[in-house]
């Protein structure tokens, strides 16, 4: 095996470096796998009700302590590592993650056949989460964003109507806008940018008694038109992370119901790793990968 293990080191905000890092040892192992990065730690009430990623102790892959496994080597627990089909790409693999917020919020929106939906952001998460809802039967999505080159993404993986938005827009009124896109107000609405002005339209947009996720993180407080959704039966409901997905995730992927190759705009070898970032903090494409295997660098 190998001796140098390449490793990306966040040391503070701003400060990522490259460092070589001693080679973990490995158990009996040998496949090709998807790691999940939430391990439980304990078996409390929230590891038993099947909602581990609730337990205040949970490991996460890349939340300080631990540094994260963007290196050539690195060791994770058994039980959360799950088997890729021959069918299905190392690249794919990685794109599990997203793709399991994705499909975590659909869960807690309860999308089903025929669920019509309004999703708020067109990056990487909100493409997960239009995938994965209409994986799950949804009908008719509404997508929305303020660039129209990520429009065209969604448009080409199956959203049905495409909403640019602009800095400055009232809520109310974008939120008539999707009513008028889809000749009825959605039942479920996932919100993927944490903005203020977007779960107020999330709010706004939702028929009564409909479900709205919100998946984007923001400020720890925001100004909602809570009474609004009260009085009108409408559900808010958080995500966090995701629990019990990477089987269905992957199941999705090999059997061609899901493709989430067109995600990935841009490749870096791991010693360009700090330029990568960079093209993901500027805007730039959709998915950005890093490529941690030297003798692997295609798609």
């Amino acid at each position: 095996m190998a001796q140098e293990n390449l490793s990306v080191v966040l040391h503070s905000q701003g400060d990522l470096r490259l460092e070589k890092r001693p080679v973990p040892e490995p158990g009996p192992c040998g496949d090709r796998v998807a790691i999940e990065p939430g391990v439980p730690r304990e078996t409390d009430e929230f590891f038993k009700n099947g909602r581990y990623n609730l337990s205040p102790t949970i490991f996460f892959c890349a939340t300080p302590p631990d540094d994260g496994n963007l290196c050539r080597f690195y060791k994770h627990s058994a039980n959360f590592c799950y088997k890729l089909p021959d069918n299905v790409t190392f690249e794919e693999g990685a794109l599990i993650e997203p793709l399991s917020v994705g499909i975590h919020a659909c869960r807690r929106a309860g999308v089903t056949l025929g669920s019509t939906v309004l999703i708020c952001g067109s990056g990487p998460i909100g493409l997960c989460s239009l995938l994965a809802a209409k994986a799950m039967g949804a009908s008719q999505v509404v997508i929305t964003d303020l660039f129209s080159e990520r429009l065209t993404v969604a448009k080409e993986l199956g959203a049905d109507f495409q909403l640019n938005v602009k800095r400055g827009d009232e809520p109310q009124q974008l939120a008539k806008s999707v009513t008028d896109l889809l000749g009825a107000q959605p039942q479920i609405t996932i919100e993927c940018t944490g903005s203020e002005s977007s779960i107020q339209t999330a709010i706004y947009a939702t028929c009564s008694g409909g479900v709205v996720v919100l998946v984007g993180l923001g400020s720890e407080m925001a100004t909602v038109p809570l009474v609004n959704a009260a009085v009108r039966e409408v559900d808010i409901r958080g995500v966090f992370r995701y629990c019990n997905t990477w089987p269905m995730a992957i199941a999705m992927l090999a059997s061609g119901k899901v493709n989430v190759k067109p995600l990935v705009t841009h490749r870096f070898p791991l010693e360009e790793a700090v330029q990568a970032f960079e093209t993901t903090r500027q805007g730039v494409g959709i998915k950005v990968m890093l490529k941690c295997d030297r003798n692997d660098q295609n798609p």
